[in-house]
């Protein structure tokens, strides 16, 4: 294996000379090296022998004696070492910064210089760096992540180059496409790259860019302007006049601009400051490219624009700052067309980087906030394709191998025995949604022969393997059941945890307790025909329980899924010390934050055979995912400051075991009691209590919430028509207008 990799730019003359007399004795130094001919357009490709064929890299160093690299620093500012629209310089690391020099690497493409005679000028040196150049005298390289500014005079900073950005197999080198970078200028402010990082990593395809830190010492140094796809502007200080006029300059040439409460001011516009609204929580109306316009809150950066009467670029108002004062509106987003090449800037007054938990707000101001930050993302995923990126979600992963797990050998034993009989000769389980394959660890390592759509149930996984998004110790320390939950399928990744059960439990043994868990599902299912969506930090589980018809949960089954959602809010709310965190009910399946969130929902299916119910719980709520919604560790944070206290963060694994031993002890409560001995607690947690609402329509009968009826349908009553029992499979309830709808399938 190579220890080292060097690209090196070279005359083909030069090379064969150098390979005659310097031919390596073992592969300890692989030289990379793409040859630049004065009579060709394009650099010809060396045909070498096969102890000298090229390797292709991902990434590599060039190290340069001294004269060579006084040399090269004294040709900055003036023109790049090769022409930086040919040479993409793209990094490997998301928050590097871009480092003092310039590098060039091929990646096994074709790169043409901006001229011959620049490489004769590098030859000699370059010579002399392979020369002496062994895996002896070569220092090592820091890991990626930890190469900084200080990373020694002779280390180039080492960038990655994304091929298909820059090669098509039938055109050959695209010289006029833009790198995928992204560079973010903060004034070196580390703090503001990280928020600004954070909200585009979140907004952007990141399999296609690569993000920067621009540094102040660069900009004027560094010849980074052809090699970036957008220029991120969101310093806490004011620009000076020269760095003003390099992003102008960049903007002019074509470049793309995002400023987010920069000081940056293309031409036809000029800035006004409003100190009074500097930090404060502001109503933004933003249209959108449809011409509809979003109402949300921001917080203002205390200037606004205006435009220049002198006049210029080509202006677009995009956002307004709504006054106190009616019709009294600021413009805070513009966008800007600026030169003959089609330069392009949407610039910010708002704050669209800043997540509503990274500041020190009143639970007002927190709220107000939040309850924008969907609309936040909407609004900068739309800025930022307007300037040409990708904000198209990435391709669903591919359905991960199901691992079977147990509290204690005797559970996993039971289930092991039943599961063969269910089995073909070839290991295989037909399900309703999908095809199990029982595999086990070893063979799983050997890759499996899987029939399309089929998945790996691995069934000796050691409940002691840690998962990087699932925890077996704490699972199992936190559930309290007796039979519920007690044998798992976890997987990393699967369309939906129903899809890993359904067929499955009609025929289990009772007493087995399953539970499917996974820590990213790409196709969840809601009530109805609605999609859920499932990110990472999501708690997502289906939970197969089994009630006898003629039991008292049996004869008033829709009760089930307020068990369900009230046993979410329970397994937050009866930890020591969360009793106050504001997670509630809504009727008729979801978990919300307040009034004014939805948190999690619930969805139960049911196939009744002979007298039992077979009933899958399909459960998802949020809990470590802050963006772009609201989750429960939010919650916490915010208690946290609210009340100088120092609650923990809870986990996934923690939450599912404590809610399915909720759902277990409200079930037993039900089935000895009756909703009696439930609905107190349940009211308590609930949102309704004596709300007004409108049935049907905005126009409809005014109402006023009671209670659930007998058969844990909403009950409601209103002058025209007495008391009125709705049933959720046919309605909704509209939290933001009042309003129990007929719901639209």
């Amino acid at each position: 294996m190579p220890s080292k990799i060097i690209p090196v730019l070279l005359q083909e003359s030069i090379l064969c000379e150098l390979l005659e007399k310097q031919r390596p004795p073992s592969p300890t130094i692989v030289t990379s090296v793409q040859l630049c001919s004065p009579m060709a357009e394009k650099p010809l490709p060396c045909r070498l022998s096969a102890d000298h064929q090229l390797l292709l890299s991902n990434k590599g160093s060039l190290f340069l004696i001294p004269e060579a690299k006084q040399r090269l620093e004294e040709r900055r500012g003036s023109e790049p070492l090769c022409r930086t629209q040919d040479l993409a310089s793209v990094g490997d690391s998301e928050d590097h910064s871009l480092g003092n020099h310039h590098y060039m690497e091929g990646h096994g493409h074709n790169l043409h210089l901006s001229n011959c005679h620049e490489c004769l000028e590098l030859e000699k040196s370059t010579i002399l760096s392979v020369k002496y150049a062994s895996a002896e005298n070569i220092t090592d390289l820091p890991d990626d992540n930890s190469v900084g500014l200080d990373s020694g005079d002779e280390i180039l900073d080492e960038l990655q180059h994304d091929a298909n950005v820059f090669f098509d197999q039938s055109d050959g080198f695209q010289c006029n496409r833009k790198p995928p970078n992204i560079l973010v200028y903060t004034g070196g402010c580390q703090e503001r790259f990280h928020a600004v990082h954070q909200v585009l990593s979140e907004c952007i395809n990141m399999e296609n860019y690569v993000i920067y830190h621009l540094l102040p010492q660069q900009v004027l140094s560094d010849p980074w302007l052809d090699n970036t796809k957008l220029l991120v502007l969101a310093e806490g200080q004011a620009l000076t006049p020269q760095l003003q006029t390099c992003f102008l300059n960049f903007l002019g040439q074509g470049g793309r601009v995002l400023g987010i409460a920069s000081t940056l001011c293309p031409a036809g516009l000029s800035m006004e400051v409003r100190e009074r609204q500097r930090g404060q929580i502001c109503r933004l109306s933003f249209t959108r490219e449809d011409s509809t316009e979003l109402d949300l809150s921001v917080l203002a950066s205390g200037k606004v624009y205006v435009r220049d009467i002198q006049g210029g670029g080509e202006v677009e108002l995009w956002g307004e700052l709504k006054g106190d004062v009616p019709h009294q509106r600021d413009m805070v987003i513009v966008k800007v067309t600026h030169g003959e090449d089609g330069g392009e800037a949407v610039v910010c007054q708002v704050h669209l980087e800043i997540a509503p938990d990274s500041q020190n707000l009143s639970l007002e101001g927190f709220d107000e906030l939040k309850v924008s930050n969907a609309l936040r993302y909407e609004v900068l995923t739309e800025i930022l394709t307007s300037l040409g990126l990708s904000c198209e979600l990435n391709q669903s992963p591919d359905p991960s191998p199901v691992h079977l797990l147990a509290t204690s050998q005797e559970t996993k034993t039971a289930f092991l025995k039943w599961l063969q009989t269910r089995a073909d000769e070839n290991g295989l389980l037909m399900l309703s949604k999908t095809c199990l394959r029982v595999v086990s660890y070893c063979e799983l390592q050997n890759g499996p022969l899987l029939p399309e759509s089929c998945l790996a149930l691995v069934t000796d996984s050691e409940e002691s393997q840690r998962w990087e998004l699932f925890n077996m110790e704490t699972y199992s320390r936190n559930l309290k059941t007796r039979v519920l939950g007690r044998t798992l399928l976890y997987a990393d990744v699967v369309t939906s945890t129903m899809d890993l059960l359904e067929g499955l439990t009609l025929h289990l043994p009772k007493d087995v307790g399953l539970i499917a868990i996974a820590a990213r599902q790409s196709k969840g299912r809601g009530r109805g025909r609605n999609a859920w969506l499932s990110p990472l930090g999501c708690s997502m589980f289906t939970l197969s329980v089994e009630v006898d018809l003629s039991s008292r949960l049996g004869q008033r089954i829709p009760f089930l899924q307020h068990l369900a959602a009230l046993a979410v809010v329970e397994a937050v709310r009866t930890l020591p010390g969360y009793q106050d965190i504001d997670l509630r009910v809504k009727w008729p399946n979801d978990i919300y934050y307040s009034k004014l969130m939805k948190l999690g929902g619930v969805l139960v299916t049911s196939t009744v055979i002979g007298s039992t119910f077979h009933l899958l719980i399909g459960c998802g709520f949020n809990v470590t995912n802050s963006n772009p919604t609201l989750c429960i560790n939010d919650l916490i944070r915010q208690y946290n400051i609210q009340h100088n206290c120092n609650l923990q963060p809870l986990s996934c694994a923690q939450l599912i075991a404590r809610t399915v031993s909720c759902l277990e002890a409200l079930i037993s409560s039900f089935q000895q009691g009756g909703p009696e001995s439930i609905l107190p607690t349940y009211y308590k947690r609930w949102l309704h209590s004596g709300t007004r609402v409108r049935l049907w329509s905005e126009d409809g009968p005014e109402a006023e919430v009671v209670g659930l009826d007998p058969n844990g349908f909403l009950q409601v009553h209103s002058k025209e028509q007495g008391l009125v029992s709705v049933e959720p499979d046919g309605n909704s309830f509209d939290m933001m207008k009042n309003l129990v709808v007929i719901k639209q399938h």
